[in-house]
């Protein structure tokens, strides 16, 4: 009886294990390493609107997810407030979530508006944030996709 109660308690937290590493791979844009923004940092999109790729001397986790920072006092402001400098929609593509997909993103393509950093997809055929920025209406733009996102973030791609 003793090793059936065991075997059970190792079975449901494995679940729980699975089960959220499955909610972060949904509703973050990490690979298998877990790590978020590709090692760029959160806090220099932020503070200081630029893409900067952090250091892994300077590490914190978040909901069991590692960012990365380019300094001792960047992590320091994300330890204080991690949510301020989490990204939008899990780091994935705003203009893909505004048009219903999840799409992989380029750390250098990014605005900041509103104290919120939202990340673009970019490659030899998309640019997406060139298409966000000609839409010149970012509030319409990030309705449709927080609406969107409301579903997405717990779907697979």
């Amino acid at each position: 009886m003793k090793n059936t109660v065991k075997l059970t308690i190792a079975i449901i937290a494995l679940l729980i294990t699975t089960t959220t590493f499955a909610q972060n791979k949904t509703a973050n844009n990490i690979d298998n390493s877990n790590i978020a923004l590709q090692g760029y940092s959160p806090v220099s999109y932020l503070d200081l609107n630029l893409a900067q790729i952090g250091n892994k001397n300077f590490k914190s986790e978040h909901n069991k997810i590692a960012y990365y920072f380019t300094s001792k006092e960047q992590k320091a402001s994300f330890d204080k407030n991690p949510t301020k400098y989490l990204p939008q929609y899990g780091g994935f593509c705003a203009f893909g979530i505004y048009a219903g997909a999840k799409f992989r993103t380029d750390p250098n393509k990014f605005i900041v508006v509103d104290g919120k950093y939202f990340l673009y997809l970019y490659n030899v055929e998309l640019d997406a944030q060139q298409l966000w920025m000609a839409e010149k209406n970012h509030n319409k733009l990030k309705s449709t996709a927080d609406n969107n996102w409301e579903k997405l973030s717990k779907t697979h791609n």
